[in-house]
């Protein structure tokens, strides 16, 4: 019963998070909102700057609501086993929450595996300005996907809390993308 009692308050919260909410992303072919932050890779702090990243090729630019959770936990392992076939279509992975730069540099180890970066959102600017708030919890992102083009625009969007196909919906997006080019 005690442990019951422990585990109500997660449960709640993982809940909170699971709950289905309003999709207001941003539209396919709007300008990507441009951003500078700290971000976390392999434990190495460093600025993320999207304009310098799109120089290099495609961004794919996730939203999770918080490290260390159940479902970020998974979206992130799925982002790291993918990242060697994002590198080979010339992709960017950044993961984007409102986390501290300090827990993003441990689930960059551990979770991310030292695959990809991750980047703190601290004040919510960059969830805002992607319209990647989650409604129920408006301190937290939205699970929320972007495929953004070398020229700034949004290629793709998907939003879904349950973390299971944001990478084979991005890496579709990302193949197709490609073989128009």
């Amino acid at each position: 019963m005690n442990r019951m009692k422990r585990l109500a308050p997660c449960l709640m919260f993982c809940g909170l998070l699971a709950a289905t909410s309003a999709q207001a992303a941003l539209n396919v072919g709007a300008p990507a909102p441009d951003f500078s932050t700290q971000a976390s890779l392999g434990g190495n702090v460093f600025t993320f700057k999207l304009n310098e990243a799109l120089k290099q090729g495609p961004v794919v630019l996730y939203f999770f609501p918080a490290a260390f959770t159940q479902g970020c936990t998974i979206e992130a392992h799925n982002f790291a086993e993918a990242t060697d076939e994002y590198k080979s279509l010339g992709a960017t992975v950044i993961g984007v929450s409102t986390d501290n730069i300090d827990t993003l540099n441990k689930f960059s180890v551990s979770e991310c595996r030292s695959k990809f970066a991750v980047a703190a959102d601290g004040d919510g600017k960059i969830m805002k300005a992607y319209d990647a708030v989650h409604d129920k919890r408006p301190d937290y992102a939205q699970r929320v996907s972007y495929v953004i083009s070398p020229q700034g625009k949004i290629l793709y969007e998907f939003t879904d809390m349950n973390p299971e196909s944001h990478v084979s919906n991005t890496m579709r997006a990302l193949r197709d993308w490609k073989a128009k080019q």
